[in-house]
Formats: C-alpha cells, sequence, structure tokens
C-alpha cells in the first residue's frame, strides 16, 4: 500500500509535476484532500523560509507528515530579483503574465550574455518528527520573447543552458522534470524518502 504524504499546495500544475516525479511509491495529497483551505502564511524573506512556513502550519494545524516547496527565479542582471517575490512579481499572487510582462520590461535592451538566472526550489520535509531540507537549482537565462505554450509560470521565457535551445514551456513534462529544479529537489527528497522505506 502506497504511503500518503500531503505536498502543501493546491497548484495544480505543480501537484501533476510532483506526482509524475514521485511515481509509484507515493500517494501525493493536495491540501485540498485534507480539507485544508486556508491562506497560509508566506512572508519569510528567502524561498527556505516560506517553504518551511508552509510545512509548519500543515503539521501544527492538521497534524499529518508533509513537504512544501517554494521556488524563485533569480535574474543575475536584477540582482536576483525576482526571488522570493516571483509568484506575486507582476503585483498580483499568481498572474505569470503579469509577472513575466514585469521582467521583460527590466531587462529591456539588456544584451544575452548578461540575461543569465537561475530557477532555485527548496523543498521542506516534516516526517516523523523530523525536519529535511532539500535543495534543487538550473542554470540558464532569459530570452526576449515568450516560447512554447506549455510549462507554468515563467518557463516560456526561461531556456536552460542544460536544454537544447528550448525553453522550459517548449518541453514535455517529462524533458522538463529531468533538468528542473523542482524535479532535481524532489528527486532528492524522494531518494531520501526511498532509503526510509
Amino acid at each position: 500500500m502506497k504511503r500518503k504524504l500531503v505536498f502543501a499546495s493546491n497548484n495544480e500544475h505543480k501537484l501533476a509535476e510532483l506526482r509524475q516525479i514521485a511515481g509509484e511509491q507515493y500517494d501525493i495529497l493536495s491540501l485540498n484532500d485534507i480539507g485544508c483551505h486556508d491562506d497560509i502564511p508566506e512572508t519569510a524573506p528567502t524561498i527556505e523560509g516560506n517553504a518551511m512556513m508552509k510545512a509548519q502550519w500543515v503539521k501544527e494545524h492538521y497534524g499529518v507528515d508533509c513537504f512544501s516547496d517554494d521556488t524563485g527565479l533569480e535574474i543575475d542582471a536584477l540582482d536576483g530579483e525576482p526571488g522570493v517575490h516571483s509568484a506575486r512579481y507582476g503585483g498580483v499572487a499568481h498572474d505569470s503574465e503579469r509577472n513575466i510582462d514585469k521582467v521583460l520590461a527590466k531587462l529591456d535592451g539588456v544584451p544575452h550574455e548578461r540575461r543569465t538566472a537561475h530557477f532555485r526550489t527548496a523543498v521542506v520535509l516534516m516526517m516523523d518528527g523530523e525536519v529535511h531540507t532539500f535543495e534543487g537549482r538550473v542554470e540558464g537565462h532569459i530570452l526576449t520573447e515568450r516560447h512554447g505554450e506549455g510549462g507554468f509560470g515563467y518557463d516560456s521565457i526561461f531556456r536552460p543552458d542544460e536544454g537544447d535551445g528550448r525553453t522550459f514551456a517548449q518541453m514535455d513534462a517529462g524533458e522538463k522534470n529531468a533538468i528542473s529544479h523542482r524535479g532535481r529537489a524532489v528527486a532528492r527528497l524522494m531518494q531520501f524518502l526511498r532509503a526510509k522505506v
């Protein structure tokens, strides 16, 4: 029987990615699945802090083992922005188009070689009374316009250095998860979980 593990999110894009990465070993539940409709605060100054806040909230209020993540796009020419503010960079939470528009506007005129950036994901696991943190990172460049229809967030303007010239939004889920920040962080999480079974 698969062990149930709560992912502290209702983001369908993230849940789909996580369930594919987790495979058959774990049954990944959403916050909706446990009846959590709380507006969980994400006010920490770092992505690790936000992931910790979400995991602690779920553990304290619902008493279940869980993990949470937070991700930031960190652009070198913008001194690490949007970083911890990635989801709300355009002024409205989770409005990807506005977020992308703001990034492109701020990078207007910046040459390709200076448009370096990376995605970073922190995953915090609270299980069996212990806390564990896992990180994933992928380097790349920010393009001058959107390419691709898939993915979410900033995927259509982020071209990973390890790929074949396509953006994350031009890759299928398997291709993206193989090299993505979240894929790497969750792979480390799953490696840890497999060792505990």
